[in-house]
């Protein structure tokens, strides 16, 4: 997971939840900026995290390392446990992208939420209390290995296959 790339990755898996508790795997997807993924129940679902219980814009779409997801479900089939949308062969550390950095994945951008994607009861149940441990400590936290939270910029279809790419940091108005 450490030797992921980078600044140039892949979409290795795409996820769908159209229920609690189901999960499509797609070979393409549709990433708007006010369903989320869609077909995913992201919207429907709603939010703790919000007043009013609607949905949270800043979690429209949860990424994880694909490396990571293989380690704790050790068996391809059941990666898609984890719960998540994105799963890329990408570096998604806190080191590599702080809150606010961009990607590409084709014509599409997702921008990182500052809101922190931790393991939970759910995820404790499917590969268990120490794979849990192992993404919500210190260091699984700074190198997020249970995943992020994003935010669809600019909306567009992405494919299983399709490279991922850290965008620059736009310089502040008046720098340069």
């Amino acid at each position: 997971m450490r030797r992921s790339p980078a600044d140039c990755g892949t979409v290795e898996l795409i996820v769908c939840r159209p229920d609690v508790d189901e999960r499509l795997v797609l070979a393409e997807a549709t990433l708007d900026e006010s369903c989320g993924l869609v077909g995913d129940n992201w919207r429907v679902r709603g939010s703790s995290s919000t007043p009013d219980k609607t949905a949270d814009p800043g979690k429209q779409v949860t990424v994880m390392n694909a490396r990571v997801a293989l380690l704790v479900a050790g068996d391809p089939d059941r990666r898609q446990l984890a719960g998540d949308q994105l799963y890329l062969d990408f570096d998604i550390s806190q080191a590599n992208l702080p809150a606010g950095a961009r990607l590409a994945i084709g014509a599409v951008v997702l921008e990182v939420s500052p809101q922190p994607h931790l393991g939970c009861p759910k995820f404790s149940a499917r590969f268990g209390t120490e794979a849990l441990r192992f993404v919500n400590s210190r260091v699984g936290r700074q190198l997020r290995l249970r995943g992020l939270n994003a935010r669809i910029v600019v909306p567009g279809t992405i494919r299983t296959g399709d490279t991922v790419r850290k965008l620059p940091v736009a310089e502040p108005a008046g720098v340069g």
